[in-house]
């Protein structure tokens, strides 16, 4: 079998998924971003009371109780060993702000997402020191539903003045540093998932934040503008050889 599939002319299991940039804003919006990553805006240093916060939602963390208790590593065998069959006791969404130059991190569970969740966590964060008494904190967020757009921003300059909403450009939250503190808590905290029910589930949660804001520094961030430039411009030059392939062939066909 392994000699027939490598001898065949097609093989659709070896692909990639990706997505095109289609933000006619792309560098603007990712530049923003990595400036105040490096802790500038529009060209000028942040000052000592201007801080940069980021910002989204995981959702649907469930709490599945194992049929069978899990067994610790050496008790049966060297890894962990954790039942296949689970029942279901509900899930969370998981809302966080993750204060970029200072590596602390706010976070609440919500029965659900959207606005309300979303101002409700803006309102916690912006409501403790030194963010409360600061001239600006700039909040970065993707595109998502709970805080697209420019009326997400009105509503959250109208209710929080020193709040500056900032936004990724499309289909690229990978410039937002929040995801790589998802990441740090699907390994640490969520996986893997064996909770009795949702209680269990934020306070797991809420200790991790507790024990993150004491030990943790801020992520070394190298992704820089120039970066991003070499990028776009190597995306350019494929983009360009793709299109006269394909010119190629309809001539030759």
């Amino acid at each position: 079998m392994r000699r027939w599939l490598r001898q065949d002319a097609l093989k659709p299991w070896q692909h990639r998924s990706w997505i095109f940039i289609r933000d006619p804003d792309f560098r603007a919006k990712a530049q923003r971003i990595l400036d105040l990553y490096a802790r500038t805006y529009e060209g000028e240093l942040l000052g000592t009371d201007e801080y940069v916060v980021s910002s989204d939602e995981k959702t649907s963390i469930q709490a599945r109780c194992r049929c069978h208790p899990t067994l610790a590593p050496g008790q049966a065998a060297r890894a962990m060993r954790v039942n296949h069959e689970y029942g279901r006791s509900g899930a969370v969404a998981y809302r966080a702000a993750y204060d970029v130059h200072r590596a602390r991190v706010f976070g609440r569970c919500e029965a659900t997402t959207g606005i309300a969740p979303f101002m409700a966590l803006v309102e916690q964060v912006m409501a403790t020191e030194p963010y409360a008494s600061a001239s600006r904190v700039f909040w970065i967020v993707d595109n998502g539903s709970s805080h697209r757009g420019k009326k997400a921003i009105d509503r959250l300059t109208k209710a929080i003045p020193n709040a500056v909403m900032v936004h990724t450009p499309v289909h690229a939250s990978r410039t937002n540093q929040i995801e790589i503190f998802f990441s740090i808590v699907q390994r640490k905290v969520v996986s893997p998932n064996d909770f009795t029910d949702l209680t269990q589930v934020r306070d797991r949660l809420r200790a991790f934040e507790d024990r993150y804001d004491s030990a943790a520094q801020p992520f070394q961030w190298r992704f820089t503008t120039s970066d991003l430039d070499d990028l776009l411009a190597r995306l350019d030059r494929r983009t360009t050889a793709d299109r006269h392939q394909e010119s190629s062939i309809a001539l030759a066909a």
